[in-house]
């Protein structure tokens, strides 16, 4: 006989918002009922805010679900639940009514008082200012301006709490307007408004299941409109980032990703705000919430870690990196012309700690010689990176100045003339001589040797800087010729500064146009590029293995010979076993003199024979170590010294410099926008736009814009600058990509501290 088995009764009805493992609310027009277990349980009316939020405590309280399962089923957030239990462990059910504390006597807010604070309005005064000017609260404010229900009391104090929550988890706009939150005109009206608070993004089921057959190019762009939403300050960088063209430039390469869910605009995106957040390589998405970067990016979800990798290596088998890095430098010069008089060149050596047997090459910063990889940096007069040129392994760096030449014509165009300026790694006249053919000029610090100035050569010179500074220099200007190895002479202009201690420091340039001055502040500026290194070091991954591929070594690659090196220490033993045996003769020499002129002693002295025979033999030892020596050669195919070298693909760095590149210089902008508006910029900029990505906001579309309404930062003074910098950016009209829809940002009031 069979066995006839019973399918389980399910505990909470099907179309209930689930509360953990047992629990279940099931809202309706009327109300809503949670069901624990099968057994409905708790009830309240739709408008019953103070039963509702009892329901939310007893499930807590009596362990049916934790904090974070209640908060997510009743729309708010755990803090909320948690001051819930508070207020009703301290003052029972009474704790928990919602009714707005205030004073009860007649309202401040008069006829003349209301038509005052309007005309304030009119000017564009905030409203700490209006308030300032009035003598009541930012409450009031918002009341005579009608962003607030004047029932609510016209000079109370707004309860800073959590939003009034619907049923479904919505806020009003009225709500959000009295929670102490920014009343920005789109939020008011009659209400009709509402956003739900972190609403779930709705899921693409359809496009997935469209882009797993290949028929999707891309998932479209649609937004999950809602109240504070995390990361949504991450959009603030999107004016920012169309002049670096990085979108554009992608574009222009490589067209689009194959088809799929995410493409190219996503993959982009992504990899930017990931670096904006300061994880920026792919393993970053597993350290913050997918959804969340989701939202920000139109999307239900941001793509893992193992599409952003599958999704870079389609790009790199392209091997395009460099024309990638080339149509960025364009859009650099096009967007930033005035800074491209000067460009800052430099090496960059990125240090391999695998397994792979990579050609070993010194790393300054460390002051040793390891395993590494190295690229050429161009950057422009800041600072700010251009361009990022694959470094041949053992190339120096006057070699890689002299390649980099069609480049940097590229983008400055056949008759712009340009100063670069580099360290002594690129001293060579030979190279001076090519730049300057080129069009370019040459600033660099002169290698020793050289002789020194007498005193009366400087003069103290006081100079204004571009930077509004004022310098006190000792300087001396004069011109020598360097010698060249083919034959003749290259005329430059040499602009000495004398330190406060008398040291002296040669300059070069063929720049004649330069005042001498200026020459020594040029040269100082280019420790600015030594600085994006460490900051890109540690903010931007600039030294992360991005890709684990590799490739061999080029065989045929001249490099040098091991042998040679110990032939040449073969001879320096036989000269030092030389000078040995001649020490020992000339003793030997010594002693019979001394033996000869004592007393009593007659005859002729005579000479030992061993130490004459010594010398003779380390003469022997010398002459074949020299043959030896010069018979091996100085250089020999790689394939010879190491058969199994290996080099790292530089494709899948090349493109993750574009983006991170794009990040930086993005950041630079708006950190340049925000100089005016902070009194403490210099220093805190880029610490204040750290913090302005991380905000939450509320994000929503009305007649075609995208509203971006971000939560306040930690201190008055970082908010005003906020906001003074969404003025700016609002101004751009910049669209999101992808989409028509013109972004808008503002920035919430902080609460009133009182």
């Amino acid at each position: 006989m069979s066995r006839v088995s019973q399918p389980v009764l399910p505990l909470v009805p099907a179309e209930a918002r689930p509360i953990g493992p047992l629990a279940g609310l099931v809202t309706t027009g009327e109300g809503s009922v949670v069901f624990v277990a099968g057994q409905a349980s708790f009830a309240f009316a739709a408008g019953d805010e103070t039963a509702r939020r009892l329901a939310a405590v007893q499930l807590v309280t009596t362990k049916i679900a934790s904090q974070a399962a209640v908060a997510a089923a009743f729309g708010v957030s755990a803090v909320t639940v948690w001051r819930w239990q508070a207020e009703f462990a301290e003052h029972g059910v009474c704790g928990l009514i919602s009714a707005k504390k205030g004073p009860k006597g007649p309202s401040k807010l008069t006829e003349s008082l209301t038509a005052r604070i309007r005309d304030l309005d009119g000017q564009r005064l905030t409203l700490a200012e209006i308030a300032g000017q009035t003598g009541v609260s930012t409450a009031t404010v918002r009341v005579a301006l009608g962003r607030v229900d004047a029932s609510r009391g016209s000079d109370a104090t707004p309860e800073i709490t959590e939003p009034a929550v619907g049923d479904d988890g919505s806020v009003p706009v009225d709500d959000l307007d009295d929670s102490g939150l920014d009343g920005d005109d789109d939020y008011q009206g009659d209400g009709q408004l509402v956003l739900p608070v972190l609403p779930a993004p709705v899921p693409r089921v359809g496009e997935r299941r469209l882009a797993r057959t290949g028929l999707l190019p891309e998932a479209p762009v649609v937004f999950t409109e809602g109240a504070h939403l995390p990361l949504a300050g991450l959009l603030l960088v999107l004016p920012a980032l169309e002049p670096t063209g990085l979108l554009v430039a992608f574009e222009s390469v490589f067209g689009r990703l194959r088809n799929g869910f995410y493409g190219l605009r996503s993959l982009l995106l992504t990899m930017l705000f990931l670096a904006l957040l300061r994880d920026p390589r792919a393993e970053g998405a597993t350290r913050i919430r997918s959804a969340d970067l989701g939202r920000v990016l139109g999307l239900d979800r941001a793509p893992e870690v193992k599409t952003i990798r599958r999704k870079l290596g389609e790009l790199a088998a392209h091997r395009r990196g460099a024309e990638v890095q080339a149509a960025l430098a364009i859009a650099h010069a096009h967007a930033r012309p005035d800074a491209l008089g000067f460009l800052h060149i430099d090496g960059h050596t990125r240090v391999y700690t695998g397994k792979k047997d990579l050609p070993k090459m010194h790393v300054g910063r460390l002051h040793l010689a390891t395993h590494a990889t190295s690229e050429t940096w161009v950057a422009d007069a800041d600072g700010d990176p251009i361009l990022v040129i694959g470094g041949k392994p053992g190339a120096s760096l006057a070699g890689e100045l002299v390649d980099a030449i069609p480049d940097l014509r590229s983008f400055l165009g056949p008759r712009r003339t340009a100063t670069v300026i580099f360290d002594r790694g690129g001293w060579s006249p030979v190279c001076f001589q090519a730049l300057i053919d080129a069009g370019l000029h040459v600033l660099t610090y002169r290698k020793a040797p050289y002789d020194q100035l007498p005193e009366n050569a400087f003069r103290t010179i006081t100079w204004t800087g571009p930077d509004g500074k004022r310098y006190r220099y000792r300087l001396a200007d004069q011109s020598l010729d360097l010698p060249l190895d083919g034959g003749g002479t290259l005329r430059m202009r040499q602009v000495t500064k004398q330190t406060d201690d008398g040291v002296q420091i040669p300059i070069l340039t063929s720049n004649t146009r330069l005042a001498a001055s200026a020459v020594v502040w040029r040269m100082a500026g280019r420790w600015r590029q030594e600085g994006y290194f460490k900051y890109a070091r540690t903010h931007f991954a600039l030294d992360a293995l991005d890709a684990y591929t590799d490739q061999p070594d080029d065989p045929a690659r001249m490099v040098p010979n091991p042998a040679k090196k110990t032939a040449r220490n073969t001879v320096a033993r036989a000269r030092t076993h030389l000078a040995s045996a001649n020490a020992d003769l000339a003793d030997a020499i010594n002693d019979a003199v001394t033996e000869a002129g004592r007393p009593g002693h007659h005859g002729t002295a005579l000479v030992n024979p061993k130490p004459s025979q010594g010398v003779s033999a380390a003469t022997d030892q010398l002459a074949d170590a020299v043959a030896a020596s010069r018979a091996t050669p100085s250089h020999v195919p790689l394939g010879q010294v190491r058969p199994g070298a290996r080099l790292l693909d530089e494709e899948t760095k090349l493109l993750t410099h574009a983006i991170r590149m794009s990040a930086y210089n993005a950041e630079t902008t708006l950190a340049r926008m925000i100089a005016p508006h902070y009194a403490r910029a210099e220093h805190e900029a880029r610490a204040l736009l750290r913090e302005a990505f991380t905000l939450p906001g509320d994000i929503y579309i009305t007649d075609g814009q995208l509203h971006v309404n971000l939560d306040p930062a930690t201190a008055p003074r970082r908010n005003r600058a906020l906001n003074a910098l969404c003025k700016e950016l609002t101004a751009t009209e910049t669209t999101y990509p992808g989409t028509d829809l013109t972004i808008t940002y503002t920035v919430k009031d902080q609460p009133d501290p009182s």
